[in-house]
């Protein structure tokens, strides 16, 4: 059985008090969190976070860079090359503005929080490097909101490459949760020439880790992740390379899962989503 499928305890008497209808469920956040990938001997690496004990939501959880959308993700003004609004709103199964937001959130949020940035000075080419000072002061303007997506791109004389992105799942956080969020999961390959940094105020540890080596640590109990982190390692793990990976998202569409209570001998556990059935059969879990 996948690791992350029990209920914490800190939440168990939430999830009772939910099956009870004694829990008021608060609305979802939108965001976005991206699969950054790079080819290694052992199979595709993923660049994980630790998030640090602090934090409100999944502390010391292994995650993957993301966050909630900032309303000026919406900008329509954005600098675009790469597939169009239209069509990644088929892809995500959403409306043209949500799409937007979403795919801006991801390049923003994957900025911030390693310092890679999805972009190019033109629809065919990428940033090459972006470790100076001056880059590291955009960041934190960009983290801090004092500077938007859209103002950093036309600072820099840039367009947002859509099309190294690609669509892998979404998840919708439970229902019982006190903090839920409804997040599109991405696809991207580190572009050639940068190098992920740690830099996020969010996290106290980075890592790249082969997918397969993640979801062993996992089931060993070496390292925590939440179920769609897991299961996102799992999936990645039975693909080659990135460009295996890669090839498989640009033609998907997104089917977004909300885990749901499941009644066992001695609580609850989460479900998982029809797809991830037959990965955990195949001994992607040794529990």
């Amino acid at each position: 059985m996948d690791p992350t499928r029990s209920v914490p305890p800190e939440l168990r008497d939430q999830a009772q008090a939910f099956l009870a209808g004694e829990v008021t469920v608060v609305p979802a956040r939108g965001s976005s969190t991206v699969i950054l990938l790079r080819e290694s001997p052992r199979g595709p690496e993923v660049y994980v976070l630790r998030r640090h004990a602090r934090m409100a939501f999944a502390a010391g959880m292994y995650a993957f860079p993301g966050g909630t959308v900032d309303p000026r993700d919406r900008d329509h003004l954005v600098a675009w090359a790469g597939p169009s609004v239209s069509e990644w709103a088929r892809r995500l199964r959403c409306d043209e503005g949500e799409a937007r937001a979403f795919v801006c959130a991801a390049v923003r949020e994957t900025f911030e929080e390693s310092g890679v940035l999805l972009a190019g000075a033109t629809a065919d080419t990428v940033v090459s490097d972006t470790t100076g000072a001056d880059w590291e002061a955009d960041r934190v303007a960009l983290e801090t909101r004092e500077l938007s997506l859209t103002a950093l791109l036309q600072r820099r004389s840039l367009v947002l490459r859509s099309d190294l992105l690609g669509a892998w799942t979404g998840w919708l956080t439970p229902a019982f949760e006190p903090r839920r969020y409804r997040t599109w999961f991405f696809v991207a390959a580190l572009p050639a020439g940068q190098r992920t940094r740690d830099v996020s105020t969010e996290s106290d540890q980075v890592a790249w880790l082969p997918a397969a080596e993640a979801v062993h640590r996992v089931d060993a109990g070496e390292i925590l992740m939440l179920p769609p982190t897991y299961l996102t390692c799992l999936e990645v793990a039975s693909y080659a390379d990135p460009a295996a990976v890669l090839a498989t998202a640009h033609g998907r569409t997104v089917e977004m899962f909300t885990p749901e209570l499941e009644a066992v001998d001695d609580g609850w556990v989460l479900s998982s989503p029809p797809w991830a059935g037959p990965l955990l059969d195949r001994g992607g879990s040794s529990s």
